[in-house]
């Protein structure tokens, strides 16, 4: 079958959007680290759309280690398909991705292009690991990545902070402006860690001049990034060529909604992302936390709560009328008390967009998969909620129910012989090896989850092992 490419692009059936721009036009600005699946349905969708208004925005894709990318896109000319899953599916063709670039095999082309007077910003998806940070959230100077960076500093950089320093040392010797720096990954304060990494990687290279020069001129504003992306599979290769009638090698999916919430420090010249959907606001962190509170929260707790019901997927689950009215009150009346607003987030607007993206029958997010690692999601997902409720005089009975829920799955898990997804698989496995009547003394003894609740530990132990009782009779009546 013929592929998908500027020579193919009129070809398409009219249902499928198009460019809404001459994309031979298109001048290279932004610098993207990490091109996988989340950047191209998410920021470069929000390129896109820029570039209807403004063609100085194309985007260099540069992949750190594959091929993968670079080798899908590049007879495309860059072009592939993003399917918008929704009650009816919408398809368009993404032109924003004008180069794809792999380090290790073009480090000049890669270099150029961070020290281009076009290239204005850079932006990075390369996950939390990608950052070389330790437990604390500094620069690890021990990282393998990392430390090859700094002591063959003539060589390719193999980190992305040894990237970030090479395109900065670049422009300032060339008496450049330094580009806009944005990570896009899940960091809580992403921008704030990833500027002490680039200034500590500059002071730990003997190069103190050069972090003084970031430090006094560099932007690095944070951000927060969310929707639900699945993965590409040969089903949606197949549904893409029958609807396009041409081949996409690498197409991808993702949900209708979509945000991105910016801090407003894109510099004087930076790319009016506002105009192309994005949230510019002074405090990104107030999103983070109604992200973290109000979207990750109630999708632990419909996780461990569904599947105790024998569900399976989110979409099944929201479906569940108790355990739909459950989390809307938990949304309402537990978590939203606990969060404050301003005047780009309306509470009640974004938890009714949250039940809206659950209740998504084109999305089919296994609950399984959710329960993983709840040892590491909970406390942060559900127990600074649980702190402020205390800290309010507020109830904490419902918060307790996917708690215990949690408690509940680790005990069925391995009863069916299942291997149990988590950091602290040991730990859990010998908490549920009694009595149940036993667990939740267990694991409130055995771990230190609960150490951030202080004073009110033991009152919310009392509230899980009431909800934990209760949950073992029947877990939709005891909602």
């Amino acid at each position: 079958m013929t592929r998908l490419s500027l020579a193919t692009l009129d070809r398409l059936p009219a249902s499928v959007a198009r460019p809404a721009y001459d994309v031979s036009t298109i001048e290279i600005g932004i610098v993207h680290f990490g091109p996988g699946a989340f950047f191209r349905a998410h920021q470069a969708a929000y390129y896109d759309a820029l570039l209807a208004k403004d063609a100085r925005w194309g985007v260099c894709a540069v992949s750190l280690h594959s091929v993968g990318v670079r080798d899908a896109l590049s007879p495309q000319n860059g072009l592939y398909s993003l399917a918008v899953l929704d009650v009816e599916t919408r398809l368009q063709v993404i032109g924003a991705v004008r180069e794809v670039l792999v380090a290790p095999a073009a480090p000049d082309q890669v270099l150029a292009r961070l020290t281009s007077p076009a290239v204005r910003l850079v932006t990075l998806t390369v996950t939390e690991k990608g950052y070389g940070l330790d437990a604390n959230g500094v620069l690890d100077l021990n990282d393998p990545a990392v430390r090859h960076d700094l002591e063959a500093p003539g060589a390719s950089p193999k980190s992305v902070i040894g990237w970030l320093i090479a395109g900065l040392e670049g422009r300032r010797a060339a008496g450049l402006e330094p580009f806009v720096t944005l990570s896009c990954d899940n960091l809580a304060d992403n921008g704030g860690k990833l500027r002490r990494a680039v200034i500590a990687f500059a002071q730990a290279s003997g190069r103190a001049d050069l972090a003084a020069w970031i430090t006094a001129k560099a932007w690095f504003p944070s951000s927060m990034v969310d929707s639900i992306t699945p993965a590409t599979d040969d089903a949606l290769r197949a549904r893409v060529a029958a609807a396009l009638g041409v081949e996409d090698a690498w197409p991808i999916q993702r949900e209708a909604f979509t945000q991105w919430v910016i801090e407003d420090a894109l510099g004087p010249d930076g790319p009016d992302l506002a105009a192309a959907g994005a949230v510019l606001t002074t405090d990104v962190s107030l999103y983070e936390r109604a992200k973290l509170r109000l979207l990750n929260g109630p999708h632990s707790s419909l996780a461990y709560l569904g599947l105790l019901a024998g569900l399976t997927t989110v979409s099944e689950a929201i479906a569940e009328p108790r355990l739909m009215a459950f989390i809307t009150r938990l949304m309402r009346e537990d978590i939203a008390p606990s969060l404050k607003a301003d005047a780009g987030l309306d509470l009640s607007v974004y938890s009714a967009a949250i039940i809206s993206r659950f209740a998504n029958p084109a999305l089919r997010h296994e609950l399984a998969q959710i329960a993983w690692d709840g040892s590491k999601k909970l406390p942060i997902r559900l127990l600074g909620t649980v702190s402020d409720a205390f800290a309010a005089g507020r109830s904490v009975a419902r918060l307790a129910l996917p708690v215990a829920a949690w408690m509940l799955f680790v005990r069925t898990h391995l009863a069916k012989g299942l291997t149990l997804i988590d950091p602290l698989a040991p730990v859990l496995a010998e908490c549920v090896k009694g009595a149940p009547d036993e667990d939740v003394d267990r694991f409130f003894s055995a771990t230190d989850l609960f150490a951030q609740l202080g004073a009110s530990t033991d009152d919310f132990r009392t509230a899980v092992a009431a909800a934990h009782q209760r949950l073992r009779s029947d877990p939709l009546d005891a909602l």
